[in-house]
């Protein structure tokens, strides 16, 4: 993996033979399930199109990097519309934090642990480019403006800045990574780690991997967390956020309603039907 690319990167009509009392009432019968099954289709073939899909990621200090804060984001999917709502505290303040959504090519998103660490300058830690095999390249860029992808990876005067910042954010992303968020390969990472906790970035780690006119502390994963699913990840489009439990209701009061409906409109059509017969044949 190239260390710069990390961060870019339908009616038939037929002959009826006269019918009587109990056969009329048979046929009817026969009607009601294909009337409902008829209905039914239609929804559920746009369902996946309608729904909405939460995700949430618990934001966690990335293992030695001497990080004592913390976080939590909500993402919510629509179709390739995204809104990110996130929380962080406990950064170090009055620097920008880079922020972004990693996606691996395959498996599971997830955060690195102790066990990636590795020596920087004589200090055991974990740079971008360690966590990268569980967390993957950066795909879209979490900036307060402008672009979301990954070519505004480093584009840190765009970023979130100070120790605790709130962000929420509505935009689009690519049909690609949307599916790689609902896939579960998604992970949040926010960077800019004050290793040495001395109140300001340094060269205490050296020079950062991905732009060397950088110190490694700006670059640094400082919290981390997996995108998964929430119990509310299919909500109809539309529907209240509370599980759509009165909303569901009424729906099926509706599928009921019409349903019966379409089953006395065919029940009608034989009627006619039986009419016009016994008219020719009088």
């Amino acid at each position: 993996m190239n260390r710069r690319d990390l961060f870019r990167r339908i009616p038939v009509v037929r002959k009826l033979r006269p019918l009587e009392g109990g056969t009329v009432r048979k046929h009817l019968f026969l009607l009601a399930p294909f009337a409902v099954a008829a209905l039914a289709a239609a929804p559920l073939a746009t369902a996946s199109a309608q729904t909405t899909q939460t995700f949430m990621a618990n934001l966690q200090p990335v293992p030695t990097n001497n990080v004592t804060g913390s976080g939590s984001a909500t993402v919510t999917l629509n179709g390739t519309t995204i809104t990110v709502h996130e929380t962080v505290s406990g950064l170090l303040g009055g620097v920008p934090h880079a922020q972004h959504i990693h996606i691996v090519t395959s498996g599971k998103g997830a955060c690195p642990t102790a066990a990636d660490a590795k020596q920087h300058n004589g200090h055991l830690s974990i740079d971008v480019m360690d966590g990268a095999p569980k967390y993957g390249m950066v795909m879209i860029s979490l900036t307060t403006s402008g672009d979301t992808s990954d070519q505004s990876a480093l584009a840190v005067d765009r970023m979130p800045t100070g120790s605790s910042f709130t962000y929420d954010r509505t935009f689009t992303i690519s049909a690609a990574d949307a599916q790689a968020i609902r896939n579960g390969q998604a992970s949040i990472v926010v960077h800019g780690i004050d290793y040495n906790g001395n109140g300001k970035w340094d060269d205490v780690l050296g020079p950062s991997e991905l732009d060397p006119s950088l110190p490694a502390e700006a670059t640094d994963p400082a919290l981390c967390g997996t995108l998964v699913a929430s119990q509310m990840s299919t909500v109809p489009s539309g529907g209240a956020a509370t599980g759509g439990g009165s909303t569901a209701g009424l729906q099926d009061v509706q599928l009921l309603g019409i349903g019966a409906a379409l089953v006395a409109a065919g029940g009608l059509g034989v009627a006619a039907a039986i009419r016009r017969r016994d008219h020719l044949t009088e």
